[in-house]
């Protein structure tokens, strides 16, 4: 697990093979939410050994490896919201889903504001959290990367993408997988002379070697080493359709 020095604290839960779940905790009073919680015991592990208080569950998407502790952590915690999206709501894909969020719903959490984003295309439920500089991404944007595109369409899914990108370049990201360095080697492959994408694949690599974990990532480097963020500059695009060259981006991803 992996602290973050801000008002509102937040622990990184490593989960099943590559997941991450993310505890967030309210410095002031130990009240926490966990995003995107996979799995119960690494959870209340980690809510336990931070001295925690978990109230809040906050569902990126519907999919198992997103979702599966939420039955239970609501019976095991005190849970008093578990946070979704609007479409996950209406097509009932979360258990003892709440709150139903839409696009720029706003919520209070330890006194900061917490900004829903819909993105679609991964799923057509995705939302992101954003909150004191972090963006929680789920399966939407990851270091290097970005999800399949299982229910929307290529050009949803590039659409959500450059909705992320317009956040500031200091946002930090924390996504739901552990895929960084093979995003980063298939960057490479999609720009080889990108010094900035090998600068990043080392570095990743080392740390994955110690241990660690490549998470958070800054949104200012990803505009520098993310294909799926980069597919409408000239270097990526060269001249054609930038919906197009997703498409073909994302179709060499899957094959890769």
């Amino acid at each position: 697990m992996k602290g973050y020095s801000l008002a509102m604290r937040i622990v990184t839960i490593p989960c099943l093979r590559d997941n991450y779940a993310y505890l967030l905790i309210d410095e002031s009073d130990g009240r926490a939410a966990v995003v995107d919680p996979s799995e119960v015991d690494p959870v209340v592990s980690a809510v336990e050994q931070e001295g925690a208080k978990l109230r809040e569950l906050w569902l990126t998407h519907h999919h198992w490896d997103h979702v599966g502790g939420v039955e239970g952590l609501v019976r095991h915690c005190d849970i008093e919201h578990v946070r979704g999206s609007r479409y996950d709501a209406e097509h009932g894909r979360i258990a003892h889903q709440s709150v139903v969020l839409c696009d720029g719903d706003e919520f209070d959490f330890g006194g900061s504001t917490v900004r829903v984003l819909e993105i679609p295309g991964h799923t057509l439920g995705a939302i992101a959290f954003v909150v004191d500089g972090n963006l929680f991404s789920g399966d939407t944007l990851f270091l290097a990367g970005c999800g399949r595109v299982f229910e929307g369409t290529m050009k949803m899914m590039s659409e959500s993408l450059t909705k992320l990108r317009e956040l500031p370049p200091e946002t930090r990201l924390w996504c739901g997988h552990e895929y960084t360095v093979n995003n980063l080697r298939f960057a490479k492959t999609v720009e080889p002379g990108n010094a900035d994408v090998l600068a990043a694949l080392a570095e990743a690599i080392q740390v994955i070697g110690s241990g660690g974990f490549t998470v958070p990532g800054s949104l200012e480097r990803e505009m520098q080493t993310n294909p799926f963020l980069r597919f409408d500059q000239p270097a990526v695009a060269q001249g054609r359709d930038p919906v197009n060259v997703f498409s073909e981006i994302r179709k060499a991803k899957d094959a890769f």
